[in-house]
């Protein structure tokens, strides 16, 4: 079932997410929704956060980056409860955009490499490395567990530059191609 996304400044974006254990209700199908939900909005990544649900959870299908970074291709993972536990590496900007702020890419600068621990759907634990467009989709999908958005990386006056738009989205004054929830 597609879901839809919670937009800027609903404040369930902005609460540090909480840790689950295996027997969380109906966590298969979450996991489905949240699946199909990512790839009808043309997402890289989804966490739980962005539908609504305050959960250290997170899933990632990096593919689209493939033709820039090959270890992309078929980097498709679930994260529960994940920690990163190391930000290394030079910073570098890209730009970037999220589901929950319709219409808005910026640049944000973002360390290459993350150590990462955090259990798969099967409840299996793992602590790995990742570089480049990986860890790059990684620290973006792990903030919203932390209650933070892509634009917190901004410098203040670009902030000021986008008040406009971002109260708008605020306000659900906003066109997206999905069914989102506003404040």
């Amino acid at each position: 079932m597609v879901l839809p996304i919670y937009t800027y400044g609903h404040p369930v974006l902005r609460k540090i997410a909480k840790d689950i254990d295996k027997d969380f209700p109906n966590l298969e199908k979450l996991i489905s929704d949240m699946w199909q939900t990512m790839y009808e909005t043309d997402g890289v990544g989804l966490a739980a956060p962005q539908i609504g649900k305050s959960i250290r959870l997170f899933v990632i299908d990096a593919t689209p980056f493939k033709e820039i970074d090959p270890a992309t291709d078929g980097f498709k993972k679930v994260f529960i409860n994940a920690k990163i536990t190391e930000r290394s590496g030079d910073e570098w900007p890209m730009g970037e955009g999220c589901l929950s702020i319709p219409n808005l890419n910026e640049d944000v600068y973002r360390k290459d490499k993350v150590t990462i621990e955090y259990y798969d759907e099967n409840f299996e634990f793992h602590t790995e490395e990742y570089d480049g467009y990986r860890a790059r989709v990684i620290q973006h999908e792990y903030d919203h567990l932390e209650g933070k958005l892509f634009i917190d990386h901004l410098s203040l006056l670009r902030k000021k530059l986008l008040k406009g738009k971002l109260n708008q989205i605020a306000k659900g004054k906003v066109r997206s191609s999905y069914r989102t929830v506003s404040a």
